[in-house]
């Protein structure tokens, strides 16, 4: 019978040099893919931010992702969202910068970064249907 937590160390290329790691005791952290950070009219474009560019980073994130779950790798996928009426949001960040909208305002996914708006879903099933594809 094999040991699962058993040692397979693997390389990642990286500068400026390669990066060995344990996969079995390694995670895949995926941050933020969602659609107030990513689309046109969500909270990263009220900041500034050319969400236009970030498409292209879908599948390159699929393929890591459907690498790692081939190696059982442990997957997390962090969102932002706040309840609706902000008391778990800092003032300093619900006020930071200059938007043109803040976190909590109408937007055209629902309120900005509040949890169960529309804004707020992951793009977990674009990444997944694009590993697929």
């Amino acid at each position: 019978m094999s040991n699962p937590r058993q040692s397979f160390v693997g390389k990642v290329a990286a500068e400026p040099e390669p990066i060995a790691l344990d996969w079995p005791s390694t995670a895949l952290l995926i941050i933020d893919m969602q659609r107030d950070f990513m689309e046109p009219g969500g909270f990263g474009e009220t900041l500034g931010n050319d969400v236009s560019q970030l498409a292209r980073a879908v599948k390159p994130i699929a393929a890591v992702l459907d690498a790692a779950r081939a190696m059982g790798m442990l997957v997390v996928h962090t969102r932002e969202g706040h309840l609706p009426d902000l008391s778990d949001a800092p003032p300093a960040k619900v006020e930071r910068g200059a938007p043109s909208k803040r976190i909590g305002d109408p937007g055209p996914m629902g309120r900005i970064l509040i949890r169960g708006e529309p804004a707020t879903t992951s793009f977990r099933r674009s990444i997944r249907s694009t590993a697929r594809s």
